[in-house]
């Protein structure tokens, strides 16, 4: 063989040993199996791919959040909490929810002491005029308010995945927040909490933050390092004089912005509530505030009694909660609206969904606006006209059914008196009195739909039955 020829064959020697050292890598990199022992050298070739998810905010926990797994904080004053205690007293669960009521001052008083167990245990908020001197902020119930942050969660709980701050007239639906946050990672960053529904007070404040009293809501992690940063931010930010908006800053520097929720709500209303209330957004009702700057909710009640009764409803079904539910009569032309747990509307002329969710504007906005917009969501006025004024009813009772449905009942409120829709062929609704709701009785947390419903009605009878169903694929509520 010629020296010629032996270049060549060492050239496609090598060629083939460094062509078959490649496909070994590729295989060991793309096809090795993670079971199987690989060397040091190899190992540190192999590709780590993880695959994209589409839902990067799913829960991984091995366990599913529970109520156990949320601390609540709740920030009052002394003075208001012989009156407000009766709102938290309709939702806290002694020896169930885990958290802290921070008063201003010790309670006093017949009424609060001894102290009730059907309240949240109480403790004290640090002292104010020490903290003020050390961050020379410039006013101290904005400090006290932030601070008590901290002063929830240093007192440590096993097992706490959220931290739930609100006031002391906050009324939350804890089963429905035990199932949104369980969707989510609690081992991540998460800030969530609700808009105002008065657009001003989003543009005096800001868009990004969590109104306090509608309920805020902190993931561990970031909850911890709040807590750690808390009296750096409160001297960074001591000429601010609003709470939420230092809450907001102070969380905004650790990286994390607001996540809003739709059923967190703050209440920046006046008035009648009740158009608000009966036209809920298609989202689990987590909270309610400011009962104190609202006319009662139900007719012939006072507020404390108001929130208890809501909270019945609530205790059968919180998945359920305000949520609106439309279906039609089509032989009397009847549009009915139901709220479950608060309210039922009958409209004498068929009507679309579309029209029906928008509220009526029976409130008024937190203050006088000239001009709109006031709100952060569409409205429709007051009418006299018997085609687009409803019938109100609202919720009595409510029971468990045999047939493993609950059974909610509506009665009318006051008579409509203002004629018949002529348009709609003249079938007045004026007789009907109560109207009797059919939900089936299982938890209904993925609501990417609304539920549709049926109507039965026998003519000239004094009620009405409503049953609940999930909408058929083609159904149009229309």
């Amino acid at each position: 063989m010629s020296t010629c020829d032996k270049s060549k064959l060492i050239s496609i020697s090598k060629t083939m040993l460094i062509l078959g050292l490649v496909l070994y890598l590729s295989f060991i990199i793309f096809f090795g199996d993670s079971n199987c022992p690989s060397s040091e050298l190899f190992s540190s070739f192999r590709l780590k791919w993880t695959p994209f998810s589409s839902q990067p905010n799913i829960a991984k926990s091995k366990s599913s959040t529970n109520i156990n797994h949320l601390l609540f904080g709740l920030l009052g004053s002394e003075k208001a909490w012989h009156h407000r205690k009766s709102y938290i007293e309709s939702w806290w669960r002694p020896n169930i929810t885990k958290g802290y009521l921070l008063l201003d001052v010790p309670p006093q008083g017949d009424d609060l002491i001894p102290w009730s167990l059907n309240s949240p245990p109480y403790k004290i908020s640090d002292d104010v005029p020490k903290l003020v001197d050390e961050t020379k902020h410039v006013d101290a119930t904005v400090l006290r308010l932030v601070h008590g942050i901290m002063e929830v969660f240093r007192e440590g709980h096993e097992g706490v995945r959220w931290l739930v701050m609100g006031d002391d007239d906050s009324i939350f639906f804890v089963d429905n927040m035990v199932d949104i946050l369980a969707q989510y990672d609690h081992t991540k960053y998460y800030y969530f909490g609700g808009h105002s529904e008065f657009i001003l007070s989003n543009y005096w404040f800001s868009f990004n933050q969590g109104f306090g009293g509608a309920g805020f809501i902190l993931s561990y992690p970031l909850a911890k390092a709040l807590a750690r940063d808390m009296m750096s931010c409160l001297k960074r930010y001591a000429y601010l004089n609003a709470a939420d908006r230092t809450t907001m800053t102070c969380i905004a520097d650790i990286g994390v912005n607001l996540s809003p929720l739709q059923g967190i709500h703050q209440i920046d209303l006046h008035g009648d509530l009740s158009g608000f209330l009966s036209s809920h957004p298609k989202s689990l009702l987590m909270s309610l505030h400011h009962f104190d700057m609202v006319d009662p909710i139900f007719p012939s009640m006072d507020r404390a009694q108001s929130i208890f009764h809501l909270q019945n409803a609530a205790q059968y079904d919180q998945s359920r909660m305000l949520q609106q539910t439309i279906c039609h009569h089509r032989s009397k032309s009847w549009t009915f609206s139901v709220s479950w747990g608060y309210s039922a509307h009958i409209y004498e002329k068929i009507m679309p969904r579309s029209w029906i969710q928008r509220p009526i504007e029976t409130f008024k906005p937190w203050q006088n606006s000239p001009n709109p917009p006031r709100y952060m969501f569409d409205v429709r006025s007051p009418s006299g006209d018997p085609c687009e004024a409803p019938h109100v009813f609202f919720f009595k009772s409510v029971e468990r059914t045999p047939r493993n449905e609950i059974l909610t009942t509506y009665t009318r409120a006051w008579p409509r008196g203002i004629g018949t829709c002529l348009f709609a062929g003249n079938h007045s609704a004026e007789y009907v009195s109560e109207i009797h709701v059919y939900s089936p009785a299982i938890k209904r947390i993925q609501i990417d739909r609304c539920e549709c419903c049926d109507i039965v009605h026998k003519d000239g009878s004094n009620k009405a039955e409503v049953k609940y169903r999930e909408c058929k694929e083609d159904e149009i509520i229309a």
